[in-house]
């Protein structure tokens, strides 16, 4: 690199802001992992950049904010129009603001990134299995579902921690 060169990037790891100790998730409290500040860790010494994200905060959700489930279907089916996310409480359609916060989350990262690690079963985040009409069913939430679409290798918090999961080499 010459002088006036600045150095490029490196490859992007997304992760759910709650995880690397942010009080944001829907009760306001965060879930910060050990296995994930970990990998967070290498990925960063490796060169990688890290985007933290709270796709529900982004959506405009606010913090602490009620609890939401899907219905009618995964993260998949939201983002085709087929299914709906709505609060536990009292059943009101907070559908746009997920989609709208898993866009602007995506968003966030400038780049595709190169990985994710979200919060299990998050309706949000969750990757595989997560909260549909009441109970965990396999699919995604609605921004692993996003992810997923633009060919992001997905992991979770549990992953990480059962060791089932790494994120690759920068």
């Amino acid at each position: 690199m010459t002088g006036g060169e600045a150095a490029e990037p490196g490859p992007v790891c997304v992760v759910s802001a709650c995880l690397l100790g942010r009080a944001c998730r829907y009760d306001g409290a965060a879930k910060p992992a050990a296995a994930v500040r970990a990998a967070v860790a290498r990925w960063e010494a490796a060169g990688g950049r890290v985007v933290a994200v709270c796709p529900e905060e982004l959506g405009a959700l606010g913090t602490p904010r009620p609890a939401a489930d899907l219905r009618g279907g995964d993260g998949h089916a939201v983002l085709a129009g087929r299914a709906q996310v709505r609060r536990v409480d009292d059943d009101h359609d907070v559908t746009a603001a997920f989609v709208t916060g898993a866009r602007r989350a995506l968003a966030a990262a400038a780049v595709t990134p190169a990985r994710a690690i979200l919060k299990a079963r998050s309706p949000s985040c969750g990757v595989g299995a997560t909260s549909i009409d009441g109970a965990v069913f396999p699919g995604d939430g609605v921004f692993a579902a996003l992810l997923r679409t633009c060919g992001v290798p997905l992991a979770t918090d549990e992953d990480l921690s059962a060791g089932t999961s790494e994120p690759p080499a920068v």
